[in-house]
């Protein structure tokens, strides 16, 4: 006897409340029900519904049965949809959050693409570079960039996240080119101030392991765009991530320092609070950046900038 079955009927019985009514939505003999239930309860050694010629009603480990079958159901069904979503309406609200930099070049211009993709999806996005609650403050779905913490989320890798070193040829002119991390002390360095990230410093590999450095200079902001700009006005030298600065790497407006040191890459991740009864939208939503940001194309350029 097929288990899915068992608990498909199971289900159906408790809750149109008798072997007659669970019978005719299956098209199904009441017998043939009847023998389903008595199969399941034979196997699991516990009786499941107390049955009178009346009326069904569930017994204390039933009732403790029926929520986990429909959850069990219910993933199953998402999990279907999920490999077969070109012909699955999904339905609903998303709340999304992001860091504000990621946020506005790598996330807010794909939202247009996945609700043209789910029209009867809607979609709020919030973009911060507060570290959200999302368990307590309802968010379905975190972009995160860097290290995880540990805690009781469930995260998927979306993409690498590369850090460089960048100067502009103006200001490398001026002020010479940095030949080794230790160097950097010597050149006026844009960092993000104390209580920003990046607490430990920028990271480098040297003679096979990770260090990392606190360079001096006369900048530091909390906000890393403005460090980005500073750059850019041959300010000095600033540490960015490869999704920030590609675009000015390819067009020659930044050169990139160091990089037979750079550290392995960190991760851009999607943060959700668990993987039980996710909901499709959601699931689509994850689906739809990573399709997107594991294409190499889309960090070679053809990112949308802002």
């Amino acid at each position: 006897m097929d288990r899915l079955k068992q608990m498909e009927t199971f289900v159906a019985v408790a809750t149109r409340g008798s072997l007659t009514a669970a019978a005719q939505a299956e098209g199904v003999a009441p017998a043939l029900i009847g023998r389903r239930m008595d199969a399941l309860e034979a196997r699991l050694g516990v009786k499941l519904l107390q049955r009178t010629t009346r009326r069904i009603s569930l017994t204390h480990e039933g009732s403790a049965f029926l929520e986990d079958c429909q959850r069990l159901l219910a993933e199953v069904n998402n999990a279907e949809a999920s490999v077969s979503a070109g012909g699955v309406r999904a339905s609903g609200h998303v709340r999304i959050t992001a860091p504000a930099g990621f946020g506005r070049r790598h996330v807010a211009p794909l939202v247009p693409s996945f609700l043209a993709q789910h029209p009867e999806v809607s979609l709020s996005l919030n973009l911060s570079d507060r570290l959200v609650d999302i368990v307590n403050e309802g968010v379905d779905c975190a972009v995160r960039v860097g290290d995880l913490p540990d805690s009781s989320l469930i995260s998927v890798r979306l993409a690498d996240n590369r850090r460089q070193c960048v100067a502009t040829p103006a200001y490398l002119a001026r002020a010479g080119t940095p030949r080794h991390p230790s160097e950097l002390n010597r050149f006026a360095c844009l960092t993000l101030s104390s209580e920003a990230s990046q607490s430990r410093g920028w990271a480098f590999r040297v003679d096979g392991q990770v260090t990392y450095l606190r360079p001096a200079g006369r900048l530091d902001c909390s906000d890393g765009q403005v460090l980005h700009e500073w750059c850019k006005r041959d300010l000095g030298i600033a540490w960015r991530s490869t999704w920030e600065v590609q675009a000015d790497l390819e067009a020659g407006r930044l050169a990139s320092l160091l990089d037979e040191f750079a550290a392995p890459p960190n991760g851009i991740y999607a943060v959700f609070p668990s993987a039980r009864m996710l909901p499709l939208r959601v699931r689509l939503w994850i689906d739809f950046l990573k399709q997107t940001y594991g294409d190499a194309a889309y960090w070679r350029g053809n990112a949308v900038q802002t």
